[in-house]
């Protein structure tokens, strides 16, 4: 009781939609796909616009139970589960219908609608999210699409001592078309290189794909800047300028005093390699938007577009767990040794385990808000006295 009262004074919002009555079954339809289609929810019925409870009666009750089993395996495809429950309210009867976090996105409406929640409201899904919703339940990649760019794009240079490197073997003493080659490793599709054969082995990614870069920013303070730099190129080139572009901007000590040792760095090399990686591996890339490297005087930030996908939380990553979203890219990763990337999921816990050792705080960070994840190292751990 003391729950539905407190949810009826917050009013509505992205999680929680109040109705009255529901007049057809397709409205009823709507409301459930979009809390699917976004992160989950709560519909209450019986309970106006304005949060009065008006209730329901049973034959209410009754219309609307057989409504939820037809519109969520008959109106709604794929077919969802929901839960539902009746509360009491001052003598009043409400319905609450839970509907979970969508796993098979998207869910559409009549087989032609797709929404989405937007506040307490709700709209319908543009392209773009389309796209992230089949990419959130493993039903596109947006690494495997086409792009723009021929096969003339492709720099079979800088891949030929990738090849070398990562296969054993010379590129030219291979027996096959250089352009089926590259379709077979997902590289190209249709004579056109994939997002994944551009943003890896691309001649010119920053003016092909210039929204997929890194911004880095040294800030004096809040509205000052001492350094910037936007770090183009190959994915392998970003991280490493990437990487460099934090390093230079942070302080070392000698904790043995002297003068000729080489100083330790307030945050750990390698955990900067880790997290410039996942960032780039792990974003969304149907999302158009760069990854941002931001040097405080207390902490370092790193942003990459969009949410950890599906099921992923901030808890579960911490164990090692995590989920494909640019399979190609992360393979590739994998494979080129400097980038310190394995593609297991033991990046985060052995962040973690460093960030410990070295007492440097970290702190992960899913915005469902402004749809984008942040990882932060703080700093100002060594005094004065360190050095």
């Amino acid at each position: 009781m003391e729950i539905l009262k407190e949810s009826l004074e917050k009013g509505e919002d992205s999680f929680r939609q109040f109705k009255e009555k529901f007049t057809s079954i397709d409205k009823l339809a709507v409301e459930i796909s979009a809390f699917a289609n976004s992160n989950g929810g709560y519909i209450y019925v019986g309970v106006d616009d304005n949060n009065k409870v008006k209730g329901l009666s049973s034959d209410d009750i009754k219309r609307l139970n057989l409504w939820i089993s037809n519109a969520t395996s008959q109106k709604i495809e794929p077919p969802l589960f929901v839960e539902t429950s009746i509360v009491l309210e001052h003598g009043k009867k409400i319905l609450i219908i839970t509907v979970p976090r969508g796993t098979h996105k998207p869910y559409s409406v009549n087989k032609s609608d797709f929404w989405v929640k937007n506040g307490a409201d709700k709209r319908r899904a543009s392209r773009e999210e389309l796209f992230r919703l089949m990419q959130s339940s493993n039903r596109l990649y947006a690494d495997e699409m086409s792009t723009d760019t021929g096969i003339d794009g492709f720099d079979f240079f800088y891949f030929s001592e990738f090849y070398r490197m990562a296969y054993g073997e010379s590129l030219e003493d291979i027996n096959i078309n250089k352009t089926l080659l590259l379709e077979n490793l997902k590289l190209a599709k249709d004579k056109h290189l994939t997002l994944a054969g551009l943003l890896l082995f691309g001649k010119q990614v920053e003016f092909v794909k210039p929204q997929f870069c890194i911004k880095g920013t040294c800030y004096l303070n809040e509205d000052e800047f001492l350094d910037k730099e936007d770090i183009g190129g190959k994915l392998f080139e970003q991280q490493k300028k990437g990487v460099d572009f934090i390093l230079r901007q942070l302080i070392r000590r000698q904790p043995d005093k002297n003068f000729n040792s080489p100083g330790e760095l307030e945050i750990p090399a390698p955990v900067l390699k880790e997290a410039i990686a996942n960032a780039l591996v792990h974003r969304d890339y149907f999302i158009n938007s760069s990854i941002f490297v931001n040097i405080f005087n207390d902490r370092v930030e790193i942003v990459s577009a969009g949410l950890l996908p599906n099921t992923l939380n901030v808890e579960n990553i911490k164990l090692g767990l995590h989920i494909e979203r640019n399979p190609i890219i992360l393979s590739f990763m994998a494979k080129f040794p400097e980038t310190g990337y394995t593609g297991r999921g033991s990046g985060i816990p052995r962040m973690l385990r460093l960030c410990q050792e070295k007492q440097v705080p970290l702190k992960l960070i899913n915005d469902t808000e402004r749809n984008q994840f942040k990882v932060i190292f703080y700093r100002n751990q060594f005094k004065k006295s360190d050095f």
